[in-house]
């Protein structure tokens, strides 16, 4: 299919209204059959690549406004390089999500009455691919929806076999190197999943309110008797207990140094050691229980004075044979019940309300437990160091730079890496274990033991955490550890736009797997944003009701749609009063390209990019406006032989001059956004350009120069200019309204060497397609400012615009005045006026009666007869004049201040004595009207 087969060739046949639904998915099929978003690995290409790897969705997921903004990012970006002439590769792919697949398939099995342990772990395992095969692809095709330009051709998936591979890859090098090691630490255990954690899978929730829990300790009779008192908000850890800590200067307890107490509930004596570390002698009693299998400073305390390490609870968060009498009961029940045998045994001794801060498992939002537990580390101190290097001396930028502090702050602290999962779902550990325990970490399944032969081997039962396998996404999905054509051409890659919340997850892992890989960064430039909330500032949450779904926004929803939705997802009643109260008619069909503008008009920087419905209006609506422009300068075009091309109409024309000059400033401010991920100030100034000086002022302008009766060779240059700035403003404005753009690109005629799309045209520049004229620039801001005055004045009095009226115009300047006469013509075509350009303000006088309306602003003095009611003007006049008062006292004010005279800088000085000047002038002007109607 080529381009023109999609729509019609005549302008003529361009229909009225612009219908999203239509136009989008047609061209998106186009570009992706015609292969337009693959990279180039001709042998021979050696243009610049820029390379964006996108950060892979979970393949469990469905399309949220999270991902339709980081998708309008990157593609914006992978757009403009594109158009630029650059090799360009945005390489797609989905990551398997060990926790978040494996919870979402049990669900599935639990419906047909099944768990996973019944299914067995190859059943089950298999079940989890069929799924992935059934539902996996789900984003990628709703990215599609967003305009995603992907090579899709080499779309990757974290466990395919190629990643598989790159995995064990890492793994054994790391293993032989001595950078992991098997060993017994002290995890955070997600009772709820049943896995270890990260430190940053566990949210710490501060300010709860907890109870402190204070007992006692026997001391041994042999060492004297009495007690010892500890507190605690965890009293069935106490089962644990290997030790009592003291403070070495705390005279209280110095005569208890060495001696031992007996637990209460298991046979174990206990002794009394002092630590200095541990210990505040200021706090509570001044004592410690120690307990080194499930507290962090406890397990540091045991490292120190050799304690003996007890693990009490279960995976599934029981109490184990540890547990003594106890045993069996879950965490929280036998908390209770070993409270109440310490009251029993006369050992309790009160309690008081104590604020603490709970962890809390980010995916079961089960309280977490410190359990100690042999699992996989990566050691990451040797690897850290160069990953802050290469920040510090700007080889990774990253921005907003103010985030360097929280990459330097994880960096230069970090943890060796907890790197084995308690799951099925992931990537297997490649370590096999003999009978006698001996270890084989191998690429391929061994044959023998390496270090004794035995041929019976167990290979490890956990999964990689998925995070190992995302940090080396940048090359792996090009092919290492094979030596391939695309890892050559495409690595280092170029930009990596991701949200702030995974700076250390996943890029500063990224940078690590790189560097010790590769050899080199993974990416040049980091780029954060930030998170897409309700226009409130809240976090979008299925029971609150104010999930905005951007395909609801895309394709449209009814009320009942957007309800039906909502009560599925458990959206709670006061959810549902938030949609009927707020969208009683539902989404209208809103289009890509307006939800792209939409996110792009917010600053990524920012922490939280507040999304607000109204404004996805507003963009559906400069859609119209660009829709409706285009039909007007492809009307005016149609049965000439004006066409697009690269070459920049000689315009000489004021109105072509000035948009061609107002054009320059477009494109250098979109490209510059673009260049400096300022998405924002990119898209406003197109957005700018086009409704308010494109639409509102250049059509306006044209419409006498093309009139019947107009001079022929003006009329034939601003049919040059007008195609030429509709085609240099839709191509700039492709990258980010990619299917309006194509839509109208293609009806605009052009040269037969423009190519099939918008999408591999030319950016704009400012040197090829367009040309500063300040000249211009003043002489049209003088007239724009002429027509608004009378404008204002007809709008103000009401004068309905069949009347025609006469107005004089009077500025000081003579060059302007010429300018003014030179382009009467057009001022009063665009007002509807008998315009009379005046040389003395003697003139003005003469023309103004009782019932003339004055205007005054920047230079220009307007005056209109015979249109104001009396008393309307006196109350306008006196209202602008208390304005004009007000700001005169502050102005003077600020200039009577010698400490503003001294400090600000003179030019600064000099403009607010040039205000002081126009503000006194525009007070005579106005006390002198009110004067004369009275």
């Amino acid at each position: 299919m080529s381009e023109r087969d999609s729509t019609q060739d005549s302008a003529d046949e361009m229909p009225k209204a612009y219908d999203s639904r239509d136009v989008e998915p047609r061209w998106y099929a186009f570009w992706e059959e015609a292969g337009l978003f693959r990279a180039s690995d001709a042998e021979g290409d050696d243009r610049e690549t820029y390379t964006i790897a996108i950060p892979p969705p979970n393949v469990t997921g469905s399309l949220h406004m999270g991902h339709a903004c980081r998708t309008t990012f990157e593609d914006v970006l992978i757009r403009h390089k594109r158009m630029q002439g650059k090799n360009t590769l945005w390489l797609p792919g989905t990551d398997h999500a060990g926790i978040a697949t494996q919870v979402m398939v049990e669900r599935e099995i639990a419906k047909e009455g099944l768990t996973r342990q019944e299914l067995g772990r190859e059943a089950f395992l298999d079940r989890v691919w069929q799924w992935k095969e059934a539902k996996g692809g789900r984003i990628m095709q709703q990215l599609r929806i967003m305009g995603a330009s992907c090579d899709w051709s080499r779309e990757r998936f974290t466990m395919d076999e190629g990643l598989s591979v790159a995995v064990r890859e890492a793994f054994v090098q790391l293993y032989e190197e001595g950078l992991i090691y098997r060993g017994t630490r002290l995890v955070n255990w997600d009772v709820g999943s049943q896995t270890v954690l990260s430190d940053l899978e566990v949210d710490q929730q501060e300010n709860v309110e907890g109870e402190l829990f204070d007992f006692a300790y026997p001391v041994s009779e042999e060492d004297g008797g009495g007690e010892i008192v500890v507190s605690t908000t965890r009293p069935e850890t106490m089962l644990g207990d290997t030790a009592i800590a003291v403070h070495p200067d705390d005279e209280r307890y110095k005569h208890l140094h060495g001696k031992k107490v007996k637990h209460p509930f298991v046979d174990r004596m206990i002794p009394i050691i002092s630590d200095a570390e541990l210990v505040d002698m200021e706090f509570g009693t001044g004592c410690v229980k120690v307990t080194p299998a499930h507290d962090p400073n406890d397990f540091a305390t045991g490292k120190r004075h050799g304690l003996e390490e007890i693990n009490i609870l279960n995976l599934d968060g029981t109490l184990n044979e540890e547990g003594g009498p106890f045993q069996g009961m879950d965490r929280f029940v036998a908390r209770k019940a070993v409270k109440a045998k310490l009251e029993e045994a006369g050992l309790a001794r009160g309690s008081k309300k104590h604020m603490m801060t709970l962890p809390k498992s980010q995916r079961s939002h089960t309280v977490v437990e410190p359990m100690i537990s042999t699992q996989w580390f990566v050691k990451m101190e040797p690897l850290a160091k160069p990953a802050i290097e290469v920040v510090e001396d700007g080889r990774v930028e990253i921005v907003p730079e103010e985030w360097k502090k929280t990459y330097f702050h994880w960096m230069r602290n970090i943890q060796d890496w907890c790197i084995s999962r308690q799951l099925w779902w992931g990537h297997p550990i490649p370590a096999w274990y003999c009978p006698e325990g001996h270890v084989t970490v191998a690429k391929a399944t061994p044959s023998a033991c390496g270090d004794c032969g035995a041929t019976e081997l167990t290979q490890d039962e956990d999964v990689l955490d998925t995070w190992f396998s995302s940090a080396l996404w940048p090359f792996s999905t090009l092919g290492w550890p094979a030596k391939t054509v695309d890892l050559e051409r495409f690595y280092p890659t170029s930009d990596m736009e991701t949200g702030y919340d995974i700076l250390f997850f996943w890029v500063a892992r990224m940078i690590v797997m790189g560097l010790h890989f590769m050899d080199e960064v993974p990416f040049r430039r980091v780029l954060l944003s930030g998170m897409v909330t309700d226009e409130h500032g809240d976090k979008m949450s299925k029971t609150r009701g104010n999930v905005i779904d951007p395909l609801d926004v895309i394709h449209g929803a009814t009320l009942d749609e957007l309800v039906a939705k909502a009560e599925a997802a458990g959206a709670k009643p006061r959810g549902i009063k938030h949609l009927t109260k707020n969208y009683p008619d539902g989404y209208a069909a809103y289009g890509a390209d307006a939800l792209r503008m939409t996110l792009l008009s917010y600053s990524p920087q920012q922490k939280r990019i507040a999304l607000s419905m109204k404004r996805i209006e507003g963009y559906r609506n400069f859609a119209n406006k660009l829709w409706n422009a285009s039909r007007f300068i492809l009307m005016n075009l149609s049965g000439t032989d004006a066409v697009a091309s690269r070459k920049r109409p000689e315009a000489k024309a004021l109105a072509n001059r000035w948009v061609l000059s107002r054009l320059h400033h477009a494109v250098v401010a979109a490209d510059r956004g673009l260049e400096d991920y300022r998405v924002d100030d990119a898209s406003s100034a197109l957005y700018h350009f086009v409704w308010d000086e494109l639409c509102d002022w250049y059509l306006e302008l044209t419409k006498p120069l093309l009139a019947e009766g107009a001079d022929p060779e003006v009329a034939a240059e601003t049919r040059a200019t007008l195609v030429h700035t509709l085609d240099a403003t839709l191509r700039a404005l492709h990258p980010m309204m990619p299917f309006i753009t194509e839509e109208i690109w293609q009806r605009v005629p052009k040269s037969d060497d423009a190519g099939q799309s918008i999408m591999v045209a030319p950016f704009p520049t400012a040197e090829s397609d367009a040309l500063l004229d300040e000249d211009a620039e003043r002489e049209v801001a003088l007239l724009q400012t002429a027509i608004v005055g009378v404008r204002t004045i007809r709008a103000e009095h009401h004068v309905a615009w069949a009347t025609k009226v006469a107005a004089h115009c009077f500025v000081e300047d003579a060059t302007d005045r010429k300018t003014l006469e030179r382009e009467r013509h057009l001022f009063s075509r665009m007002t509807n006026a008998e315009v009379t350009i005046v040389d003395t303000t003697d003139a003005i006088e003469a023309a103004t009666g009782p019932r003339t309306a004055v205007f005054f602003d920047k230079g220009v003095k307007l005056v209109v007869p015979e249109v104001i009611d009396v008393a309307k003007e006196q109350e306008r006049l006196g209202r602008e004049l208390k304005k004009v008062d007000k700001d005169l006292a502050q102005t003077t004010k600020k200039l009577g201040n010698e400490k503003f005279i001294a400090k600000a800088p003179p030019e600064v000085v000099e403009t607010e004595k040039a205000r002081l000047t126009e503000l006194t002038n525009k007070k005579t002007q106005l006390e002198t009207a009110l004067t004369r109607l009275a």
